[in-house]
């Protein structure tokens, strides 16, 4: 992940240091699933329908890989570096399903800043 600081952020750029980390954790719930589907438009029967997920590999229904991937941005625009960045790329890869009732922890280490550019590069996982 990359990142523009702008200058009004809480946290001044300067104050910012490689290997700095934040975390947060979120109980994947059955009404998270069904919200973003809603939003997404994506009501694809493995994440929605309890019936067919059974009939899978999986046994049951598992959650959006890009519902995941949007808790980086809570951790971005919340945690690290906060408020008032800019999210500019992201590389994902899912290794692994989440199912309902799961929960998961989202982390972020700064491993790269760029003075001249005022960005950071963030290495998240999930």
């Amino acid at each position: 992940m990359v990142f523009l600081l702008n200058s009004a952020n809480k946290i001044k750029f300067n104050e910012i240091q490689i290997g700095d980390k934040s975390s947060f954790s979120i109980k994947i719930t059955e009404e998270i699933i069904n919200q973003f589907s809603l939003i997404s438009g994506d009501h694809n029967p493995l994440h929605t329908d309890e019936n067919y997920a059974k009939k899978t590999k999986f046994k049951q229904r598992i959650c959006h890989g890009m519902l995941l991937a949007s808790f980086f941005s809570q951790l971005t625009g919340m945690y690290l570096p906060g408020e008032k960045c800019l999210y500019l790329s992201q590389s994902l890869n899912f290794l692994n399903p989440c199912f309902i009732h799961d929960t998961i922890l989202i982390e972020g280490i700064i491993i790269r800043k760029s003075q001249s550019t005022k960005i950071l590069e963030i290495k998240t996982t999930k």
